[in-house]
């Protein structure tokens, strides 16, 4: 039996970056959730921003064993809310389990493609 993770997590740097439509790939930032547990896992996601009120409890499931991917430019994966372009947020995960998060960017703006994962903080 896996028992990995925490239960809440914290990322500070979320700015989804210009989409640029002369690259073959789209730009756009991902919430990585592997639950390594038996049983699923309860999320609750507060997105933070720097100039204006914080958006709380989005819900997401993450079934036992498995990895979802949040498109953070995807409303759909995100309960309906819609992160605008070129805004700082912050972000903070709970859970009822004990779970793994990542969190990535790829950045298309610029001729040489970048994709760098976000350090998080967790309790």
């Amino acid at each position: 039996m896996m028992t990995g993770g925490k239960k809440i997590w914290y990322f500070a740097d979320g700015y989804l970056p210009a989409k640029n439509p002369q690259s073959s790939m789209e730009a756009h930032e991902a919430l990585m959730l592997f639950n390594t547990q038996q049983t699923a896992a309860d999320i609750r996601i507060d997105i933070y921003f720097s100039d204006r009120a914080p958006v709380k409890n989005i819900p997401v499931n993450v079934p036992p064993e498995r990895v979802i991917s949040l498109r953070m430019d995807h409303p759909e994966d995100l309960g309906g809310c819609a992160i605008p372009v070129l805004t700082q947020y912050a972000l903070r995960i709970r859970s009822t389990t004990p779970l793994v998060v990542q969190f990535g960017r790829l950045d298309t703006t610029q001729n040489n493609m970048s994709y760098y994962l976000g350090i998080g903080y967790s309790e």
